[in-house]
C-alpha cells in the first residue's frame, strides 16, 4: 500500500521508505500501483460574449481606458492644440539687470565729452547709453545688444536738417519775422502746418525702423516693415478728426497708430500682431476727461495705465501673446519718484530715472502661450538713421513700444 509516506509492509504493518524489504521482519515490500488521483475540478471560465455588429470588440489583456463622464471638460493637457506640448502654458517674463550706478558713470563721461567737442559726442553718447540698457536687458537667459553708431545718428541728424530744419525755418521766418503781406505769411503758415504733418509721422516711421533695426537678440534682428505713405495718411487723418471732435476721436486715433506700428514689427521671420479697438477705451477717456478737474488730472494715471494694459494684452509675437499687470496707483508711485529723484539731484539722478523705467516696464510684463523661438530666423531690413536724425531734430523719442 502506497501513502503520502512512502510503502506498508504487508506482514508487520510498518512503514517502509523507498527499500525493497521490511527493516522489521525481513519481508518483500511489494510496490503497488498507486491509484491515480482524481485530477481537480476545472473550473471553466465563460466564454466572453460575442461582439455585437454595433459594438467593437473588447481586446482582451489590454485595459481599456476609462471614458470621461460626460458634461465634464477633459484635462488641460488632453485640451492643448496637437503640438504645442508643455510650450503652450508657459509664461517668459523680461528682465533688467542693469544698475544706476554703472549707468551714472557712463552719463558723466557723456556729459563731458559732448562739452569739450560742443556737441558733436552727443550722438556716440546717445549709443553708449543704448547699448547699455539693451545689454542688462535679458529675455530666455539671453541679452539684447544694440549695433547703430554714432556716426551713423550724426549722418542722419545733419539729413534732417538740410531736407526738413533748413525749409521748415525758412518757412517760419518769413511767417513771424519778415515785414511782407498777410497773404505770403498765410501761404507760409500753411505750408509750414503742411511740413509739420508729413515731418512727424516720418520720424516716428523712421526712427522705429532704424532702432528695430539695430537691436538683436540670440543674434537676431529686429525690424520694422510698414509703408511711410500708409502712416502718413493715417496720421494726417487721425490728426484732422481729432481736432474737428475736440480730442474725442484720440482713443481710436492712438490705437490706430499703435496698430500700425506693432502690427509691421519683426523678429526676424516671426511678426509681431495688434487685435485692439480703440472703442474699448473711448467711455474710458471720456470719463478721464470728466474728472480731470475733480481729481486734479490724476486719473490720467489710472487711464494711461489702462491703456498701457489694453494694447499689451492685444499684442501677440506669433501665438504667444504679451500680458500687463500694471495699475495706475504704481504707474503714480514712479512717475512721482522720479521726479523727486531729479529734483533732489539737481538733475544727476537721470541715469537711475532711467534704470527704474526700464525695471518697471520689465516688472509688469509677461510672454504667454507656444512660441518656437527655435524656429526663428534671421530676416534682417535694411534701414538708415534718417528717421532717427528727424527724431532728434524734434527733440523727441518715440518709444519702441
Amino acid at each position: 500500500m502506497v501513502t503520502m509516506f512512502g510503502m506498508k509492509c504487508p506482514k508487520c504493518g510498518l512503514m517502509q521508505v523507498s527499500n525493497p524489504t521490511c527493516k522489521s521482519c525481513g519481508a518483500t515490500v511489494e510496490a503497488a500501483a498507486p491509484r491515480p488521483s482524481r485530477p481537480q475540478a476545472q473550473v471553466r471560465k465563460p466564454a466572453p460574449p460575442s461582439p455585437s455588429p454595433s459594438q467593437p470588440p473588447v481586446q482582451v489583456g489590454r485595459p481599456t481606458p476609462p471614458s470621461p463622464p460626460p458634461n465634464r471638460p477633459l484635462p488641460e493637457a488632453q485640451r492643448r492644440p496637437p503640438g504645442a506640448g508643455a510650450d503652450a502654458a508657459q509664461i517668459r517674463r523680461l528682465s533688467f539687470h542693469g544698475a544706476g550706478g554703472s549707468l551714472f558713470g557712463i552719463y558723466i563721461v557723456n556729459v563731458f565729452l559732448t562739452l569739450v567737442t560742443l556737441g558733436v559726442y552727443y550722438f556716440w553718447g546717445k549709443v553708449r547709453i543704448r547699448r547699455y540698457l539693451l545689454s542688462q536687458s535679458e529675455f530666455e537667459r539671453d541679452r539684447f545688444a544694440y549695433h547703430g553708431t554714432g556716426k551713423e545718428l550724426l549722418i542722419g541728424f545733419l539729413k534732417a536738417v538740410l531736407v526738413f530744419g533748413i525749409p521748415l525755418g525758412l518757412l517760419t521766418v518769413v511767417r513771424d519775422l519778415l515785414d511782407v503781406g498777410i497773404v505770403l505769411k498765410a501761404v507760409a503758415a500753411i505750408l509750414a502746418y503742411a511740413m509739420l504733418m508729413v515731418f512727424v509721422p516720418l520720424a516716428m516711421v523712421g526712427a522705429r525702423r532704424y532702432r528695430l533695426s539695430r537691436t538683436s537678440w540670440r543674434g537676431i534682428r529686429f525690424s520694422f516693415r510698414g509703408r511711410v505713405v500708409d502712416f502718413i495718411k493715417l496720421f494726417i487723418g487721425g490728426s484732422l478728426l481729432t481736432g474737428m471732435t475736440l480730442g474725442l476721436y484720440f482713443p481710436f486715433f492712438d490705437t490706430k497708430r499703435h496698430a500700425f506700428m506693432a502690427s509691421h514689427s519683426y523678429l526676424g521671420n516671426e511678426k509681431f500682431g495688434f487685435d485692439g479697438r480703440g472703442r474699448d477705451l473711448f467711455w474710458s477717456f471720456v470719463l478721464a476727461l470728466l474728472l480731470s478737474l475733480p481729481t486734479l488730472g490724476l486719473c490720467w494715471f489710472w487711464f494711461l495705465a489702462k491703456k498701457q494694459r489694453y494694447f499689451w494684452d492685444h499684442t501677440s509675437l506669433g501665438a504667444a501673446r504679451f500680458q500687463s499687470t500694471v495699475t495706475g496707483r504704481r504707474l503714480f508711485l514712479l512717475k512721482l519718484g522720479n521726479l523727486l529723484l531729479l529734483v533732489v539731484t539737481f538733475g544727476l539722478g537721470w541715469p537711475w530715472v532711467l534704470v527704474r523705467n526700464a525695471r518697471f516696464a520689465f516688472r509688469y510684463l509677461t510672454l504667454g502661450g507656444p512660441l518656437d523661438l527655435a524656429g526663428i530666423e534671421q530676416e534682417a531690413q535694411a534701414a538708415s538713421a534718417v528717421g532717427e536724425g528727424l527724431a532728434g531734430f524734434l527733440d523727441a523719442d518715440f518709444a519702441l513700444g
